[in-house]
């Protein structure tokens, strides 16, 4: 994690995207102070993620569509039902 003043920033930030580009995270500062968090973006996906990654890891049964016990509801709904 890089700590920048805003003047240290301003005045050579392209020598801080390649250490961006490799996952390093700014922290900018006004005055000592953090006030903002500089993060990688994280590259797009090449290809879609597949679908049904998880079959039959675990089966929904039929309990899991019925109501919720009125308590669960009641605090669902700040207590009151």
């Amino acid at each position: 994690m890089i700590r920048l003043n805003i003047h240290e920033a301003k005045t050579h930030l392209s020598r801080y995207l390649e250490k961006l580009t490799k996952g390093e995270i700014i922290i900018l500062c006004k005055r000592n102070i953090p006030i903002a968090e500089i993060r990688p973006i994280s590259p797009e996906r090449k290809h879609k993620r597949p679908i049904g990654l998880a079959s039959g890891e675990f089966e929904v049964t039929p309990e899991f569509f019925e109501p919720l016990p009125e308590d669960i509801l009641a605090a669902f709904n700040g207590g009151n039902t």
